[in-house]
């Protein structure tokens, strides 16, 4: 690594990267060159790297991760993370970046990467990402209105992707609420309670923990979901099997105020302190549950996959279908639909060809 110097500025060559530090200014700054040229305009504010972080109401990553529900938060700071990373050769993360100093040749180079990296429908979450903190970056004053749309008018990436995950059959269905029948702890009945909540209502397991005691109506099977992705609520009815499995963890559960779904203690009693389950649990206990009742491992999304696609296959509408799981576009929904792939399975077998087996 080399380095020139001068009264004013100190620049250093690492290639195929140059740093650039002004030693009259706060910030620290990295281009991106092949050939380890100087770029002209060099005296102009191109930083991409804070060395002193802002405060959180002063950074734009801050502010939009703050205005995001808390599993949407984590995900997304993720992605800021990964392409703060990505511009700087991974010398920044998403509250280090100088998000303002950010123009259309830095997000279109970031867009290409992305495209080469990740499917279609990932890609275009990271950009959703830049696209909102570079608004944060303009509603703060820190970019221009004509900056912010130059820098952020970038294409959606196209595409068709096969989806991720899988649909658990009804047999698999039959094993876990076997396995949790069998089980007469508290667990059993929470956990059967839970199970067929997320696949005959489809909830998002955040959504599932929010969920308090005074949401359900036993005598309607309502229930109301306050606290949803993007703040859109909605509600869910529960059919008369997914009822008469969350009328038997209410029994044990009792009817005192508070988490709907509660944390169960070494002796398979109900914590009496009423503690709130968290995300992590029910992934835990889904994956629990599936060991003991041998079945094949799945995510707790599965099950809300499982939810749409049976429910599509059985002709219910799409657009009632959508709204149940709180979906804001219907092409959202078609993405869980299973019967494309099923016509294309049974196109194929129309096809025959003359062989037979060795062994």
């Amino acid at each position: 690594m080399g380095c020139l110097s001068n009264s004013q500025k100190i620049f250093c060559f690492k290639s195929p990267r140059i740093t650039y530090k002004n030693v009259h200014s706060s910030n620290l700054y990295f281009w991106g060159s092949m050939t380890g040229d100087l770029i002209k305009q060099e005296d102009e504010n191109y930083s991409l790297v804070l060395l002193k972080r802002q405060p959180a109401d002063r950074n734009p990553a801050a502010v939009y991760l703050a205005s995001l529900k808390e599993g949407s938060r984590r995900s997304q700071r993720q992605a800021l993370n990964r392409m703060a990373g990505l511009l700087t050769s991974g010398h920044a993360d998403a509250f280090s970046l100088d998000w303002s100093a950010l123009q259309y040749q830095h997000t279109a180079a970031l867009r290409a990467r992305l495209m080469e990296s990740y499917s279609p429908a990932t890609a275009n979450k990271f950009l959703c990402a830049l696209r909102r903190t570079l608004k944060h970056a303009w509603r703060l004053g820190q970019m221009t209105a004509e900056g912010y749309q130059r820098a952020a008018d970038l294409e959606t990436v196209k595409g068709d992707t096969i989806p991720a995950g899988r649909e658990l059959t009804p047999d698999e269905i039959l094993a876990l609420m076997n396995d949790c029948m069998g089980d007469a702890s508290a667990a059993g009945a929470r956990d059967a309670a839970i199970i067929s909540l997320m696949y005959t209502g489809g909830p998002r397991r955040d959504e599932v923990v929010k969920l308090d005691l005074k949401d359900y109506e036993p005598r309607t099977g309502k229930l109301k979901v306050l606290h949803a992705k993007r703040s859109k609520q909605r509600t869910i009815y529960l059919n008369s099997d997914a009822a008469s499995a969350m009328a038997d963890w209410l029994t044990m559960r009792g009817h005192q105020a508070g988490p709907l779904f509660v944390a169960v203690n070494k002796g398979g009693k109900v914590d009496r302190k009423y503690r709130r389950l968290t995300s992590q649990a029910i992934f835990n206990m889904l994956g629990k549950r599936a060991v003991r009742a041998g079945v094949e491992s799945f995510s707790p999304h599965d099950l809300r996959r499982s939810f749409i696609s049976d429910l599509l296959a059985a002709g219910a509408d799409i657009a009632t279908v959508a709204r149940m799981a709180g979906h804001e576009n219907v092409s959202t929904t078609a993405r869980y639909d299973r019967r494309p792939e099923e016509a294309k399975q049974k196109a194929a077998s129309l096809l025959h060809v003359p062989y037979r087996r060795r062994f």
